[in-house]
């Protein structure tokens, strides 16, 4: 498992700042900073199909950012921290500051996984529940148990991860979230991607969705480009 902060700029967003850190998302060296960082990834808006579901506007960027130990997560995000001061800077130069999450993930073994050393770009559905649910803990056991065994049989699946809401300590400007969960399933292009979306996989997953546990909340789902950031 890994520790894994979002950072997401809102659909819409079109400032200059903005576009230069979807065209270089750290410009200002923002890794660098940032003791204990295992990995980092930009994701960029992507096109795809997926026939049970409406186009929705996508974000602009989401980073992640990857640790192995909670505390490293809270120094970079903590108070004075490289994270809060390279999302000040953005701020001062006209961006809207992003929403952010903490989160543990869980990463599952899938039969053509993606190199560890690959750049990018690939593909990468980002799918977010908002919540709450009835009983969290009776959502979150009925997800793992029941879905990733389906979600694994996408044809072209190089990556899967399940993320569940994590109480790190952190002040970052911008708004915090707590979604019920983020998962993401990855994939080498969005024509790959699409195929998946059309397979009689993706009607499995459809039917075992109308049997989880009572929720509320919007489901987002955005396709995306990724790439991985360089470490500073």
């Amino acid at each position: 498992m890994d520790f894994c902060l979002f950072l997401e700029c809102g659909p819409g967003a079109d400032d200059a700042s903005l576009r230069a850190l979807q065209a270089q998302p750290d410009p200002a060296g923002l890794l660098a900073g940032i003791g204990g960082l295992t990995g980092a990834l930009a994701h960029t808006p992507a096109r795809a199909h997926d026939p049970f579901l409406a186009a929705e506007p996508p974000p602009a960027l989401v980073l992640q950012l990857y640790f192995a130990r909670l505390l490293d997560l809270e120094a970079a995000a903590g108070r004075g921290g490289p994270v809060a001061a390279w999302v000040e800077t953005l701020a001062q130069r006209g961006g809207v500051p992003p929403a952010w999450e903490t989160v543990l993930t869980r990463r599952y073994a899938v039969a053509q996984a993606r190199p560890g050393d690959a750049v990018g770009p690939w593909c990468t559905y980002l799918v977010a529940y908002e919540g709450p649910a009835e009983d969290a803990h009776a959502w979150m056991d009925h997800y793992l148990t029941q879905h990733p065994p389906l979600m694994r049989q996408l044809p072209g699946l190089r990556e899967l991860e399940i993320c569940s809401p994590l109480e790190a300590v952190a002040w970052l400007p911008g708004r915090r979230r707590r979604q019920l969960q983020r998962n993401k399933v990855a994939f080498d292009s969005p024509q790959a991607l699409d195929a998946a979306l059309q397979s009689p996989v993706r009607e499995q997953m459809r039917r075992d969705f109308t049997t989880f546990p009572p929720y509320a909340g919007r489901v987002t789902h955005h396709a995306m480009l990724t790439r991985t950031l360089p470490p500073g």
